[in-house]
C-alpha cells in the first residue's frame, strides 16, 4: 500500500515516528511531496529556530531512508482537482500523481471520502491505520512504540506511560491496544 502522509501526521513527532516505524517494517510505502516536507519545516518554526532546523534535519533523514517517496504532482493535475480547503489540493495531487492508495491525515473534513473515491483513494486516520498494523503485527508495532516511548522519556525527562503518550499523540486506540 502506498500512502501519502499529510503534513498534519508528519509534524507531530510521536505520530511521525510511529508511522515511519511501521513503514520501515514494510506495512506501507510512504509518499510525500517537497511541498509537504516544506510545510513540516515551516510548522516547526512555531517551536523556534531550533525547531525548524530539527525538522529540516529529520526531513533529510526521511528522504535518505525513502529516496523514492518524494513525488511531484503531475503537470495539470492540481488544476483539475478540488477540495474544501484549496490549500490541501497539493496533497491530493501528490496522491494522484504517485498512484497512492490512501492519504493519511487527521483532517477528515478537508478530504471528503466521496471526492477521494473519485480518484481511487481512501482517507485513513493515523490511529486507525496504526491499529490495523498492530492487529497484523503486534510485536513489531509494540517494538516501535517502546522505542518511541524511551526516546520521549529521555527527551522530556518525564515518565510517560505508553498509553498516556499515545493518547497525547492522538493515537488513543493504538495506545489502548498496546496495553493488552
Amino acid at each position: 500500500m502506498k500512502a501519502v502522509l499529510d503534513t498534519c501526521v508528519i509534524y507531530p513527532t510521536v505520530m511521525r515516528e510511529m508511522l515511519l516505524g511501521a513503514a520501515k517494517l514494510g506495512h506501507f510505502t510512504p509518499v510525500w511531496s517537497a511541498r509537504i516536507l516544506e510545510e513540516w519545516a515551516r510548522a516547526a518554526r512555531k517551536l523556534g529556530p531550533e525547531g525548524e532546523a530539527q525538522a529540516r534535519a529529520e526531513t533529510a533523514l526521511a528522504q535518505a531512508n525513502w529516496p523514492a517517496a518524494q513525488h511531484p504532482a503531475a503537470p495539470g493535475v492540481e488544476q483539475r482537482l478540488w477540495l474544501p480547503d484549496a490549500a490541501d489540493v497539493h496533497v491530493l495531487a501528490t496522491a494522484v500523481a504517485s498512484s497512492a492508495d490512501v492519504i493519511v491525515t487527521v483532517n477528515a473534513k478537508d478530504f471528503p471520502r466521496n471526492i477521494l473515491a473519485e480518484e481511487g483513494l481512501e482517507r485513513r486516520d493515523p490511529d486507525g491505520l496504526l491499529y490495523e498494523f498492530w492487529l497484523s503485527d503486534p510485536a513489531g508495532i509494540a517494538r516501535i512504540a517502546a522505542t518511541v516511548l524511551t526516546e520521549a522519556n529521555r527527551l522530556s525527562g518525564g515518565q510517560w506511560s505508553q498509553r498516556g503518550l499515545m493518547k497525547k499523540a492522538r493515537l488513543p486506540r493504538l495506545g489502548k491496544a498496546l496495553m493488552k
